[in-house]
């Protein structure tokens, strides 16, 4: 009997703090079309004008987080893989990274090479968006299909309300919430509003105020970002038993000049320490390990504002990471993943 792979794909790091390998990285991630969704021209010509300073920066930030073992994304993500191996009985747990290395290319390559047959392609992603999941999916379709692989997929769809996921990220946060604190700030990852806009099936999405994702229909939460991320906070908070009022939604981690899906971490942030928030916690639901945008944005610029603007404390709930309700439950939700025609 052929062994059946899970395969395990998370973003991707820089191979180094060096800025020659930060400006790879993220030359790599920038220049994915799902990424920047503009023409092949006007993407380079923007991703190269920001590769004019960004490497220098994100190298700096990178540095103020990376461990020892290299960096926390890969090495926290090493770290699920190995608690999957003890799970996943059919066959081999791989790991593999969208952008920089253990790469999906060579990844499947070797898993072919073994023999192997059948893969359940991961993405570790709880909501959909194309700059995640799709750009997971297409890039291990192209290698497969360039490189003329006998694979089969079956993929994990995203699982923002599969109750295994949420029991678990619900756990992850319940002895934080248990202590004294004023405010939980799910802070989830930005997109622009573009992204979810040409993806909206009744044309009709707007951005006015959160009423529309939090009312969404079945059939535009089905490839809505924001709406599955309210959608996440609700279930989490109900679960945590917290009031309306005692817990808010936030999207971080801008770039560039388009409009991005509101509200903005930094405007809440400075907003809830001029409400009187004293000790603010603050989880990341859009990454299940942490990584530059948990550790360093959150962690320590976004202790060091809030802190400034009036606040006395930010606790930075961890992600998910390798934590043993996590692997069971992620091993649940990818026994069940359907096959890919």
């Amino acid at each position: 009997m052929t062994d059946h792979a899970l395969l395990l794909v998370n973003l991707g790091s820089p191979a180094s703090t060096s800025v020659a390998d930060v400006r790879s990285y993220l030359n790599q991630f920038l220049m994915d079309p799902y990424v920047i969704d503009l023409p092949w021209p006007v993407r380079r010509l923007l991703v190269s004008l920001i590769l004019i300073k960004r490497p220098e920066q994100s190298a700096h930030a990178y540095a103020s987080i990376w461990w020892d073992e290299g960096s926390p994304l890969v090495v926290l993500s090493r770290r699920l893989q190995q608690q999957m191996t003890t799970r996943w009985t059919q066959g081999p747990v791989e790991l593999a990274m969208r952008y920089g290395e253990p790469s999906l290319e060579t990844t499947l390559t070797r898993l072919a090479a073994q023999g192997i047959e059948k893969v359940t392609l991961a993405p570790l992603y709880p909501q959909f968006a194309d700059s995640t999941v799709t750009t997971v999916i297409e890039e291990a379709r192209r290698v497969v299909q360039e490189k003329k692989l006998p694979v089969q997929f079956s993929i994990l769809q995203p699982f923002y309300d599969q109750p295994e996921y949420l029991d678990a990220l619900a756990a992850s946060a319940r002895s934080y919430v248990e202590q004294d604190y004023d405010h939980l700030l799910l802070s989830f990852h930005g997109l622009p509003e573009r992204h979810l806009t040409k993806l909206d099936p009744t044309g009709q999405h707007c951005f006015k105020d959160a009423d529309c994702c939090k009312n969404a229909s079945a059939e535009v939460l089905a490839k809505c970002y924001r709406a599955q991320c309210f959608s996440v906070a609700r279930d989490v908070a109900k679960r945590l038993g917290l009031p309306d009022g005692k817990w808010s939604v936030a999207f971080q981690s801008r770039l560039g000049r388009a409009k991005w899906i509101e509200p903005y971490t930094e405007a809440r942030l400075d907003a809830l320490a001029r409400q009187g928030v004293k000790k603010l916690l603050v989880m990341c639901p859009a990454f299940v390990a942490d990584c530059i945008e948990t550790l360093e944005e959150i962690g320590d610029r976004g202790r060091e504002q809030f802190r400034e603007a009036g606040g006395e404390e930010l606790v930075l709930v961890p992600c998910l990471n390798d934590d043993p309700q996590w692997a069971v439950a992620l091993n649940t939700l990818c026994e069940r993943a359907p096959l890919s025609l």
